[in-house]
C-alpha cells in the first residue's frame, strides 16, 4: 500500500524550498546545569538579536520541566529563506556563539523546516 502523503512530507523535509521562510531549531543539553549557567547560555544565545541581518526572529528558553529526556535550553531562529540561513551559519558573530556553545554543550539535536 502506497503512502503518497508521506512520501510528499519526506521529500519537503529533505529537500527544503529555497525561496520559502524557514525556521532552524536547536535544543541543547548542557554540561553544567546550574541555573547561573543555564540562565548565561540563553543570554548568550539571546545576544544574536539584532547582530545578523538575515535573522529575522530569535527566541531562546530555558526548560522548565526537567526529565531523563529533556534538553535544558531551546533556541528557535527564522529566516526568510534557505540561503538565508546559510549566511547566517558563517557568519562571524554566529561562529563566535557557536564557539561557545561547543563549549557549554553535552548534546545537541537540530531540525530545519519550511515555514508555512
Amino acid at each position: 500500500m502506497s503512502l503518497p502523503l508521506l512520501a510528499n512530507v519526506a521529500a519537503q523535509t529533505i529537500h527544503p524550498v529555497a525561496a520559502q521562510p524557514l525556521t532552524h531549531v536547536v535544543l541543547f543539553k548542557l554540561k553544567d546545569r546550574s541555573p547561573d549557567n543555564l540562565e548565561r547560555t540563553a543570554a548568550v544565545l539571546r545576544s544574536l538579536d539584532g547582530t545578523i541581518n538575515v535573522l529575522r526572529h530569535i527566541e531562546v528558553g530555558v526548560n522548565v520541566v526537567p526529565s531523563a529526556r529533556a534538553y535544558d535550553v531551546a533556541l528557535i531562529t527564522r529566516f526568510d529563506s534557505l540561503a538565508d540561513m546559510e549566511a547566517y551559519q558563517v557568519h562571524p558573530r554566529h561562529q563566535e556563539v557557536l564557539a561557545f556553545m561547543r563549549e557549554q554543550t553535552d548534546t545537541a539535536a537540530a531540525v530545519d523546516y519550511n515555514t508555512l
